[in-house]
């Protein structure tokens, strides 16, 4: 059915994006759900290699039709996927960690730092699988539809997205979607990777994915007891302007993830949020004192953002600050984009990020 509508999709394409805006998540500092705010454009590389498929032999796993519900509705997947195409930020790297390539993707966006458009994780994934020119779709002012449509996928995976129902719909138009649960850039690791995983037909090999990712966070963070029962608070601050800050909430990846390691937001900061789904809140500066109780302090930045953060007459009282148990991780690196966690950064990052939290921890005693 969906192999017949790709016939003349792209008339369909070519009319749909003169008649409604493109979305993404706005702006490309990293004060939205996605770690750059991801944009949702992508247009194919050339000389790109075959995908693999999904592997027949998983065929049995599942029953078709797969039915997924999502914050659109629901998405019925007639039978087994054998191309698959993600969108948005880090879908394509569940995809590749259960060992199938993309027929096509989106580039990350932020912490690359070469013009691959690939985090150090995906590069090193798609050699193992022996792939050197992936269909890497480039992010720049909306999705390319006509570059998803061209990679004839027989799904879409944007478990971890901000798409719209515009994009949504004209999506439809080219294979099934597998959207996010409810809101924009909330879903969680273990949701993005189930969601995905099922919509591949291969909700069976996910979970073990999630079963094996938790082990091996278990296992690293249980080499820091000291950081086990920490208040924590991401928060990031602008040299530009720090009459305000942001605060990444225990529903965004970010902060999820913080608890995940053993740690937990104070309830000087849980009792601010008024939406339990939203991701993020803007404080003024005057409120800094809602950030008292935090341990310490993880946020984007680097040495000379925190000592202008210090030198503040008002940021500058915050306990965390003055004792500098703050972790500021490098704006664009790669460690920074592993803030939205999936099982090949986490895998890839762990240790890094482990050994400087712990480094703020050693500063709570002296």
């Amino acid at each position: 059915m969906f192999a017949k509508r790709k016939l003349s999709l792209k008339t369909f394409i070519l009319s749909a994006v003169l008649l409604i805006p493109l979305a993404g998540c706005a702006g490309q500092q990293p004060q939205s759900g996605s770690p750059s705010a991801p944009s949702s454009a992508s247009s194919a590389s050339a000389n790109t290699e075959t995908p693999s498929e999904t592997p027949a032999s998983q065929e049995a796993a599942s029953e078709y039709p797969i039915t997924i519900q999502h914050a659109f509705g629901e998405t019925v997947i007639p039978s087994k996927p054998e191309r698959v195409v993600t969108i948005q930020w880090a879908n394509h790297d569940v995809a590749l960690a259960l060992g199938v390539v993309p027929a096509g993707f989106s580039a990350a966006n932020y912490g690359v730092q070469d013009d691959s458009g690939l985090l150090p994780w995906t590069a090193k994934k798609l050699k193992e699988l022996g792939v050197e020119r992936p269909n890497v779709f480039q992010d720049t002012d909306g999705l390319d539809f006509e570059a998803i449509s061209d990679a004839d996928p027989d799904v879409i995976l944007a478990a971890y997205s901000g798409i719209t129902q515009e994009d949504y719909d004209i999506l439809t138009k080219i294979a099934p979607v597998v959207a996010y649960p409810t809101s924009p850039w909330t879903t969680t690791w273990r949701e993005q990777v189930l969601l995905n995983a099922t919509g591949m037909g291969m909700k069976a090999e996910g979970e073990k994915l999630i079963r094996d990712t938790e082990n091996l966070i278990k296992e690293k963070a249980g080499k820091f007891p000291e950081m086990q029962g920490k208040k924590v608070v991401w928060a990031n601050f602008s040299a530009k302007d720090l009459s305000k800050f942001h605060i990444y909430t225990p529903a965004d990846p970010r902060g999820a993830f913080l608890t995940e390691l053993g740690m937990n937001y104070p309830e000087s900061v849980t009792k601010q949020i008024k939406d339990p789904t939203g991701y993020s809140l803007n404080v003024s500066a005057e409120n800094a004192d809602i950030l008292n109780d935090a341990d310490l302090i993880i946020g984007y930045g680097g040495e000379d953002l925190y000592q202008a953060v210090k030198a503040d007459s008002l940021l500058g009282k915050i306990p965390a600050i003055q004792r500098g148990s703050v972790v500021f991780i490098g704006n664009g690196t790669p460690l920074a984009a592993s803030g939205n966690p999936n099982p090949l950064s986490i895998a890839y990052t762990i240790d890094e990020y482990l050994e400087l939290i712990q480094g703020a921890v050693n500063k709570l005693n002296g």
